[in-house]
């Protein structure tokens, strides 16, 4: 019927738009040879340890030392205890659909793009870990006040960097 027919005329549309964007794409690519596929990219990744990552575990340490973080979060009384225990949990569904991407589909099922086959993760792991750290800002606002954030931030690059060494 007519809607069978619209959804022709979108999916020519859509294929006459992807044809003209690969056109324009090679027309304005200076030359092949500097481009690369996406299998050279994934074969050749860049190095992991740069001056940013160097940056940001040094930071991250040197911000653990100076505010005494692990002190301060195992002791400190003006902890706001129920923002940090639901920043805890909201922490671990990140970190458990982290290990769930990387060690399950990853190591063990060889799914390099789990993003395609699984597309709600990426946005329930984003949201997840958003909202941890809306929890932890409150949490530890008591604590370190208007710095509490850019501590925070620190501390999660250092983390990053970090794990981008082991793996």
């Amino acid at each position: 019927g007519a809607g069978g027919l619209q959804l022709q005329e979108l999916a020519t549309l859509r294929n006459r738009f992807k044809r003209d964007a690969e056109f324009l794409m090679q027309a304005t690519t200076p030359g092949d040879e500097d481009e690369k596929s996406q299998e050279e990219k994934d074969a050749k990744p860049l190095p992991r340890i740069n001056r940013h990552t160097i940056f940001w575990i040094v930071a991250s340490v040197g911000v653990t030392y100076y505010v005494d973080f692990l002190y301060n979060i195992m002791e400190n009384n003006d902890i706001k205890s129920w923002w940090f225990n639901v920043g805890l949990v909201l922490l671990g569904i990140c970190l458990s659909l982290a290990m769930f991407c990387i060690v399950y589909l990853e190591w063990f099922k060889g799914i390099q793009h789990y993003d395609q086959k699984y597309p709600a993760i990426p946005p329930i792991t984003t949201a997840a870990f958003i909202a941890a750290s809306c929890s932890f800002n409150v949490a530890l606002w008591p604590v370190w006040s208007f710095f509490t954030p850019l501590i925070l931030f620190t501390q999660f690059m250092g983390v990053v960097m970090f794990i981008s060494l082991l793996g």
